[in-house]
């Protein structure tokens, strides 16, 4: 089996390699990817039952439940690229997998157990991974409920005399704000919970989630604040690794049947929420009041002080005890008649979702799709005052995005507090000043206007700099990694791979054992599968070169050598090319996406190959081009060579899911061909190359 992350290209080479080394070492084989669009190929009971041996191959959660009592090894994407013929050396000596209630003791867990075999940074690459599953299942719950609140605020709230905003109760738009204030309260939860999940696996999910709930409900420990999105991560961590540890427990065979679904999840639980109210719940509670008590004091002191350590609190952890204790104190004050301390807090609100929404838009390449439309999603809700729009992209990037929020916020109070700003109603945002709330309303926008763009200048610079890092830090590990002869050093990227083998001969399943969509998880047996080699390697008929990839690709796509030598130049210079075809609108558009794209994780795959591709209305219809490069072009590729042989892909936004994948998945499997490769180095002109490429089918 394999999987990456993207589910693109590194799924389906991982399964053509295995399936290439499994054929040189006289097992048949069958591997099953996991791709963007579902798993393709997959494994029939029988299957499963005939072989002798299980790899999975993945750099995400797979579920092994089907594969007790066979053989298992997991490990990361790039070793099924690099190394397959050891793996299935390795498989064969593999420890017996147990099932769900023995996946500490057998492999660790989904998330665990492919990233320690994988070797290298276990602990690291567990907890990333756990932490992007609690992100990706919180960011609907934010956008939702943050949006149906702002909205209903905007249509059916009614200005109050002060310049707040009421929404009536029973009316329509409450019922709305309702709902929205659901979806913000699950938030917490849900993080909490899939993060457990991701290290402990269904067992974990219970205890994941009501741990969320308590570390979010503040009156369970005697504290007016919940302790937020923190604690929902300290949560998920240790139901995760209680679970974990739980499972490694020796219990009587009678017991083992309801170890998952009820010993685990009730002693995990109840020893979890009994911990964090009387052990963690408590230092809370003296944070809470410590602080608003230091606040009191501060009162007399330099407004532009008092702005920034305010600004600083409501930044840090939006909706935890110390944003709740600063929000709190400058509540409070209004009621004294001292109303520019909540003008300080109010300022501070919003920079945190309009500096993290800004962010997105002035450094595009750094996020992902989802990450650039929870963005917009962001900048809708700081508008309003909901400083929560910016938890997915702090529980994400906490070490470059909370310290961000934090200068942005007191810089936005300091300004606030120099000025006098006032603020009549307990929140925040350019809401409060359109309501007529705010008193000082140029400096209160100045003021978030300056916080927001140091937020979203120092986030992008940050976030610059971790990405710069890790590739160093990548390139560092890869040429550490000796080279195996003949294996094919190079392809690797941080994708996933699965197999199972079975000894025997046959001329292979090498074919069809990648045939997922590009990206993925693939599982790969050593059974018996039909032969598939002689279609794979079969040579294009007398007129299939017009027919490359479907007609995409064409002479006019083709170009011999390429004129650019750096990775920027060579990707424009393809997009000029194929907006030849009359398929592209607007080539600068389309360069920026697969810029973009390039951000996200290079798409040079080794073996001197670079496949960048990109999914934009810049393009009518799909094209794909082909070119050469006689020097190489440093794409940075895992295996450190020169990108030859590129390819650049191009599809509408609507073609985007199968057709795109479907491209991907063809090309990346074929140039796992060395010879193919050969031959297309090693062709005279256009219609040479495009015999060559007509085997792609």
């Amino acid at each position: 089996m394999t999987a990456c992350p993207t589910g693109i290209a590194h799924t389906y080479m991982a399964a053509e390699k295995l399936a290439q080394a499994a054929r040189a070492l006289g097992h048949e084989i069958k591997v099953e990817t996991q791709g963007s669009i579902g798993a393709e190929n997959i494994l029939s009971d029988n299957d499963v039952r005939d072989a002798d041996a299980v790899i999975i191959a993945a750099d995400k959660d797979v579920d092994r439940s089907r594969f007790a009592g066979k053989k298992v090894l997991s490990v990361g994407v790039a070793e099924g690229i690099r190394h397959p013929e050891r793996l299935i050396e390795r498989v064969q000596s593999a420890p017996v997998y147990g099932g769900e209630a023995a996946d500490g003791a057998n492999t660790g867990g989904g998330a665990t157990g492919a990233a320690a075999g994988a070797g290298g940074s276990r602990e690291r690459g567990v907890t990333y991974k756990a932490l992007m599953n609690g992100v990706s299942y919180m960011i609907p719950f934010v956008v939702v409920g943050g949006l149906l609140i702002a909205i209903s605020l905007a249509v059916g709230g009614h200005p109050q005399a002060d310049g707040g905003l009421v929404i009536p109760d029973g009316s329509f738009w409450k019922h709305v704000n309702d709902i929205g204030v659901i979806g913000f309260t699950l938030m917490v939860p849900v993080l909490s919970g899939y993060i457990a999940y991701a290290i402990g696996d269904r067992p974990a999910l219970v205890p994941g989630m009501i741990g969320g709930w308590i570390a979010n409900t503040g009156a369970l420990y005697d504290s007016k604040a919940g302790a937020g999105f923190i604690g929902a991560i300290v949560t998920g961590f240790l139901a995760g690794y209680l679970v974990h540890w739980i499972k490694k427990v020796e219990v009587p065979a009678f017991v083992r049947p309801i170890m998952p679904i009820i010993v685990i999840p009730i002693v995990a639980t109840t020893a979890l929420g009994l911990f964090f109210i009387y052990v963690i719940g408590r230092p809370i509670s003296w944070v809470f009041t410590h602080l608003t008590g230091w606040l009191g004091g501060m009162t007399g002191s330099s407004a532009v002080l008092l702005g920034a350590i305010l600004g600083l609190m409501i930044a840090f952890d939006m909706g935890g005890p110390v944003n709740k204790t600063a929000f709190l104190f400058g509540a409070g004050l209004i009621a004294s008649g001292n109303q520019t301390v909540m003008g300080m807090c109010a300022a501070a609100i919003p920079v945190m979702p309009l500096g993290q929404g800004l962010a997105t838009l002035i450094r595009r390449r750094l996020y992902s799709e989802q990450e650039r439309e929870t963005g917009m999603a962001a900048l809708f809700m700081g508008l309003f005052g909901i400083s929560e729009g910016a938890i997915p992209f702090a529980a994400a990037r906490p070490a470059q995005v909370i310290p961000a929020n934090m200068l942005g916020g007191a810089v936005a109070g300091a300004v606030a507090g120099t000025a006098g700003v006032t603020d009549a109603v307990p929140h925040g945002g350019p809401i409060v000043a359109v309501l007529g709330a705010v008193g000082g309303v140029p400096v209160f926008f100045l003021a978030v206007a300056i916080g927001t763009v140091v937020t979203a200048l120092t986030t992008v610079t940050l976030v610059d700099v971790s990405e710069r890092r890790k590739g160093d830090a990548a390139a560092a590990s890869l040429n550490r990694v000796p080279a195996l002869a003949g294996a094919g050093a190079g392809g690797a990227g941080a994708g996933g791979a699965g197999a199972v083998a079975s000894a025997g001969a046959g001329s292979g399943a090498g074919a069809d054992a990648g045939a997922g969509a590009a990206g993925g998880t693939a599982t790969a047996t050593l059974a018996k599968a039909p032969a598939a080699e002689a279609r794979t390697e079969a040579k294009a008929p007398a007129g299939a070169a017009d027919q490359v990839l479907s007609g995409y690709l064409t002479e006019q796509t083709v170009r011999t050598q390429l004129a650019a030598g750096e990775k920027e130049a060579a990707i424009r210079e393809m997009a000029e090319l194929v907006a030849g075809t009359g398929k592209v609108a607007d080539v600068a558009e389309l360069v920026r996406v697969a810029l973009a794209r390039e951000a996200q994780g290079t798409t040079g795959l080794g073996e001197e190959i670079a496949i960048p591709h990109a999914k934009t209305d810049a393009v009518t219809a799909p094209v794909v081009g082909f070119a050469r490069s006689a020097d190489g072009i440093d794409w940075g590729s895992p295996d450190g060579t020169p990108a030859k042989l590129v390819f650049l892909i191009a599809v509408p936004e609507a073609a985007a899911g199968d057709e795109h994948l479907r491209i991907l998945s063809l090309l990346s499997r074929k140039l796992m061909d060395s010879g193919f490769r050969a031959r297309l180095q090693g062709a005279e002109d256009k219609a040479a190359i495009l015999r060559a490429l007509g085997e792609i089918h």
